[in-house]
């Protein structure tokens, strides 16, 4: 973390203490996670099992009838094997005020735009933690200055984000890495600002009978880094970009309909990435409690070289809600390249155990892997992950 990000992070656990003496709303979990890996690493030096711990405070106030609240959440996670792992972020530490139909939300916060279940191309304000999987569903705080307007014809939301967070990546001893590891301390911009540019987003959302649609600008920084090999190293560039987003979502009895797009322009050229698709569901299957839900989407994107994972991919999966006094769920899909016939089949599942803990299993793996897409980085990477957390 930066020297200001540390100041913020021992201020935000001042916070925290400050709160929890008052007895003040106080959630999250820790966890312990151990991941397997069954073949053979590339890499001499790499692991082929992982036992961590993670630890994630959540503490909110507040006041003035409710219309201020300050919310702070922690992230700490402690890895013996991969010296990268063992980090600790401010996942959100915000101050809300509430004004009839605006709001302001200031501080570090979390924001999630997008739809559909393979990828989410919108969803473009905070930094993936890298560090965390490759699903890209966990993300770095980001500070901001948030200002929303509720109205009748839609909601309106504007973003000014003084500041960029870095992404990590998983050192020497770390599976799922690139063939070269990455070091970010050398990073560079295209930006003479650097972390310290100042990005701009906005966002309108609104809805029209059964169906949802947001449209969003962001100029800033861009959060997917291009790689640089440096002296047997790669080392990360953040250009500067501006991109269009649409998504949209519409409900049609027991189907959904999604659709997310985009338009990018960078110094290098711009180009255009779609991701459309279904989810129906079976309500009580076999006349059981059991919902299935099957889900089918594809993406594509117009890139021909440095095309990312998912530049002609179908997408198919199943999602299980067993509707349990355990809440037991079960999300199963395979991923496959049209073009080079490289797959991914990844299944998540997760049970509620007693009161206040819940145990949570990925199986993710890699298959027919053609040479030349970015997945052959984790073709030996196959793995397995139990998860048991302590809910308060």
């Amino acid at each position: 973390m930066s020297i200001i990000m540390k100041y913020i992070f021992l201020l935000s656990i001042l916070s925290c203490v400050s709160l929890a003496a008052k007895a003040i709303d106080v959630s999250g979990n820790v966890a312990a996670e151990l991941q397997f890996f069954p073949d053979t690493a590339q890499f001499a030096e790499q692991m082929d099992e992982n036992l961590t711990l993670s630890f994630q405070p959540k503490f909110r106030h507040s006041w003035n009838k409710g219309d201020d609240e300050l919310t702070v959440e922690l992230f700490l996670r402690a890895d013996s094997r991969d010296d990268n792992r063992q980090h600790a972020d401010i996942r959100e530490f915000k101050w809300l005020h509430v004004s009839g139909s605006d709001e302001w939300r200031v501080g570090i916060n979390t924001v999630f735009w997008g739809v559909t279940e393979s990828q989410h191309l919108v969803d473009v304000i905070n930094q993936i933690d890298r560090l965390e999987g490759i699903d890209a569903e966990d993300k770095l705080g980001q500070p901001m200055v948030q200002y929303t307007t509720l109205q009748d014809w839609g909601n309106l939301h504007i973003f000014v984000m003084p500041g960029f967070r870095e992404a990590r990546f998983r050192s020497e001893t770390g599976r799922l890495r690139f063939p070269f590891v990455v070091d970010s301390s050398q990073a560079l911009y295209q930006s003479s600002d650097e972390e310290r540019h100042i990005d701009y987003a906005l966002r309108y959302d609104h809805y029209i009978g059964d169906t949802e649609f947001g449209l969003s600008i962001f100029d800033g920084t861009n959060r997917e880094a291009e790689f640089r090999l440096l002296n047997n190293v790669l080392v990360p560039f953040y250009s500067q970009m501006t991109q269009f987003g649409l998504d949209l979502q519409s409900i049609i009895g027991d189907w959904t309909w999604k659709v997310e797009a985009i338009h990018r322009s960078l110094d290098s050229g711009s180009f255009n990435a779609a991701t459309a698709g279904f989810e129906y569901t079976f309500y009580g299957v076999l006349d059981s409690s059991v919902d299935m839900g099957t889900l089918l989407e594809y993406s594509w994107d117009s890139r021909d070289v440095n095309a990312p994972i998912f530049d002609s991919d179908i997408f198919g999966g199943f999602r299980f809600a067993f509707n349990d006094v355990q809440s037991s769920e079960v999300l199963a899909g395979l991923v496959v390249d049209t073009d080079k016939g490289s797959q991914s089949f990844r299944v998540e599942a997760s049970k509620r155990i007693g009161e206040s803990w819940k145990l949570i299993g990925e199986l993710q793996v890699f298959s027919h892997v053609d040479v030349s897409d970015p997945l052959k980085a984790f073709e030996q990477d196959d793995y397995i992950l139990l998860e048991l957390a302590k809910y308060f």
